[in-house]
């Protein structure tokens, strides 16, 4: 059977590195073909080339058996092909309408947008997801989850051949990660080809039929799912075994550091209240919506609080801003680490001294010398990979940039570290090491809150666990005996019946 989709022997340089090298990659018509590889090993790099975002060095790219040429990603549309980047690539000032169907505006005979066509259009394509989404309303108004279907919808509605997929569900939660794995199997049934890259194992190996690893840029190889194993798949991926992906849970732990007393944020009728203590991994678990972000960002004073109290080591603090929190000894790592995080187009040195410019400052003036020692500590500790301190943090993999906001962090040397999604969208290494740097953190009495979509992540890292739904804490469970079924049912709002 010719393949729906094939790249032959495909090399792609950038100035200083060999993003590819003499790579394969075929797909066949309603196949779902995972595309996996640790972050850096050219997954993207590949699907730009399918896509017309960028031309090969040198190899083939066919399509129906034809070779092609994808000058640029209109053309690659009108063959068939169409990518959703992880990276979101919505305009939020416009409708969800708008970004459906973006340049595609249905007109009247005046040339006038016809408004109701264009919502009744962008309400048959979000049927197609089974989420209730407004036509009508701004992106700008939506949860990042809420984009990234959106988004989703919109490669929906172009009746694609080929749909390639990049980390779709990594800001979604489960039910709708589930949603959208029921729609890709319905249109993988239907004769669509689906590339699916993703860093989760579980997901690739509930949805995918084959697999491909990419490995430094190379090829390394393709495995049916049902032939394969998970294991099998990570010693592809990173070249060696990769065990305890989470470290071992503290012995036990220490002093109160942060108290939260009936902390009400605008709009809400009852508070919430929490202890977190020094040594431990709280664990904050929840649906997209629930509160989670909202309460954390209240916390660190990015947010107004209506009423309530906020008590660290037993003592009453007033935190107003981000600014506040620094000093108190709070950091805060944001879920979207590139619209709220990072600054892309500065240097890895610039961004690790952002939080705390008091150590890289000397009589008034920034010494360079002292950033260079900051930078280049937090580079060792953290293995971040980078061709230097002057790097622009945009060119670096989503995973070494999770890190250079980690290391953003660690520099104000914080007693109190939360971290929203710390690991999503980076690979099943970097993600072992964001684990056991938190769980060092903790042992070294740090208080950490982590918020996680992914329950596998919440589950193996919490000592304990707080369920949220419809913005209040709705349970405290134990890390060590919680279950999945447990915090789904919590955080649902279900009635949880007597055992």
């Amino acid at each position: 059977m010719t393949p729906l989709l094939e790249a032959a022997r495909i090399t792609k340089r950038f100035p200083g590195t060999v993003a590819l090298d003499d790579v394969q990659f075929e797909l066949r018509r309603g196949e779902i073909h995972a595309l996996m590889g640790e972050n850096g090993a050219g997954k993207s790099t590949l699907m730009k080339i399918l896509s017309g975002v960028y031309t090969a060095d040198s190899g083939e790219v066919r399509f129906e058996g034809r070779p092609v040429a994808a000058g640029n990603p209109h053309q690659a549309l009108q063959l068939g092909i169409a990518i959703v980047h992880q990276e979101l690539s919505v305009v939020r000032p416009l409708t969800v309408a708008e970004n459906i169907f973006p340049g595609r505006l249905p007109t009247n005979r005046w040339g006038m947008v016809n408004y109701n066509k264009l919502f009744n259009d962008a309400g048959r394509v979000l049927e197609q997801l089974q989420v209730r989404i407004d036509p009508r309303q701004t992106m700008d108004r939506l949860s990042i989850a809420t984009q990234q279907l959106v988004e989703i919808a919109k490669a929906l509605s172009l009746n694609c051949k080929v749909l390639i997929l990049d980390e779709p569900t990594s800001a979604l939660t489960e039910r709708e990660a589930e949603i959208l794995l029921d729609l890709l199997r319905r249109l993988a049934a239907n004769g669509t080809g689906i590339v699916y890259i993703s860093h989760k194992l579980d997901e690739v190996f509930k949805l995918a039929d084959r697999v491909t690893v990419l490995r430094d840029g190379h090829y390394i190889g393709t495995k049916v799912i049902a032939e394969t194993t998970p294991d099998e798949v990570i010693r592809m991926m990173v070249g060696r075994e990769l065990s305890d992906l989470y470290p071992a849970r503290s012995a036990g732990q220490g002093k109160p550091l942060l108290e939260v007393r009936n902390l009400r944020l605008p709009g809400q009728a009852v508070g919430n209240s929490f202890q977190l203590y020094a040594g431990e991994v709280l664990g904050i678990a929840g649906l997209i919506g629930s509160g989670r972000t909202e309460l954390a960002r209240a916390i660190f004073g990015a947010d107004p609080i209506e009423a309530g109290e906020i008590l660290m080591e037993g003592q009453p603090v007033r935190i107003t801003s981000p600014s506040q929190a620094i000093k108190l000894g709070l950091g805060y790592l944001p879920e979207d680490r590139k619209a709220a995080g990072l600054f892309l187009d500065m240097a890895v040195k610039l961004n690790i001294e952002a939080a705390n410019l008091p150590e890289v400052t000397q009589g008034g003036f920034i010494s360079s010398r002292r950033e260079k020692s900051l930078a280049e500590h937090y580079v060792r500790q953290l293995n971040i990979s980078t061709p230097g301190i002057e790097q622009e943090v945009r060119r670096l993999s989503g995973g070494n940039q999770q890190k250079t906001l980690v290391a953003k962090w660690l520099s104000i040397q914080p007693r109190i570290l939360i971290v929203d999604e710390p690991t999503r969208g980076i690979d099943v290494g970097a993600k072992r090491e964001i684990h056991y740097l938190l769980r060092s953190l903790a042992q070294n009495n740090v208080g950490v809150i982590m918020i996680s979509s992914e329950l596998p992540e919440i589950l193996g890292m919490s000592d304990r666990i707080l369920v949220m739904h419809a913005g209040q804490i709705v349970a405290e469970l134990d890390g060590g005996t919680a279950t999945e079924e447990q915090i789904m049912t919590y955080a649902s709002g279900q009635p949880v019946q007597d055992r």
